[in-house]
């Protein structure tokens, strides 16, 4: 069975770093593309970042770039989100993606767009106070 178990969340200052991880189970974890998603509260969830199957490839909405990194080891099944520059509006509960690239190869931008059909996990929630 699919699996996605996220961890790292915490409260922290204004400017601040967390690190989140993601670990998956129950699928072939290099054929998938990888993603993190939040919700923050009274919103919808959005998309924040994805990468594709390799790891060399990275895509990021424009609220967190240049302050979030996401990775993946794909010996180890687990996926990164790096934060750094913590801002309050980054106060969501974050949720780690996972769908099917369904061909050799999927970039990050493509692996974004097929995210919202996959699964997520539990998620991890990070506060941000000012």
């Amino acid at each position: 069975q699919e699996q996605l178990v996220e961890s790292g969340g915490d409260s922290v200052q204004a400017g601040g770093s967390l690190r989140l991880s993601c670990v998956a189970s129950g699928y072939t974890y290099n054929t998938y593309c990888m993603g993190w998603f939040r919700q923050g509260p009274g919103k919808e969830r959005e998309g924040v970042a994805a990468i594709s199957l390799g790891g060399s490839n990275t895509y990021y909405v424009d609220a967190v770039k240049g302050r979030f990194s996401i990775s993946r080891d794909n010996a180890k099944n687990t996926l990164y989100l790096q934060m750094t520059s913590l801002k309050p509006e980054d106060s969501a509960m974050y949720y780690c993606a996972a769908a099917p690239c369904d061909y050799s190869w999927c970039s990050a931008s493509q692996c974004y767009t097929k995210l919202p059909r996959g699964f997520l996990g539990q998620g991890t929630q990070v506060t941000v106070s000012s």
